[in-house]
């Protein structure tokens, strides 16, 4: 796989993730993701927004526009069954990834 393919996959795979335990709006996504790695990803807006567009065309996301919990209104994303299944997928390849370049990058002691 290509790099910019592993990094969409990345990507893919914590939004889709997030929207396992629920529906969220972009924000909420971009929070789930920040807290989830103690802040150590922060996903720029102008690279999540257009990955949720691509993810709803290929049929992973269903939207809906709905009011958050400050009145605003946003659009709220959910997983479909489809994005379920491209998320065991990933989750799957990035797993034999890590595994592979983990000896490599890590001390002998971190690696086991």
């Amino acid at each position: 796989m290509p790099p910019t393919d592993r990094l969409h996959g990345t990507l893919d795979a914590l939004v889709l993730k997030a929207l396992t335990f629920g529906p969220r709006h972009g924000f909420g996504i971009l929070r789930w993701i920040a807290e989830r790695t103690s802040d150590v990803v922060n996903v720029e807006e102008g690279s999540l927004y257009p990955a949720l567009y691509r993810m709803e065309r290929d049929g992973w996301l269903d939207a809906t526009w709905g009011v958050t919990d400050q009145g605003r209104r946003a659009k709220f994303y959910a997983i479909t069954p489809k994005g379920r299944r491209h998320l065991a997928s990933e989750t799957r390849d990035l797993e034999t990834f890590i595994s592979a370049i983990a000896p490599v990058l890590l001390p002998a002691w971190a690696a086991r």
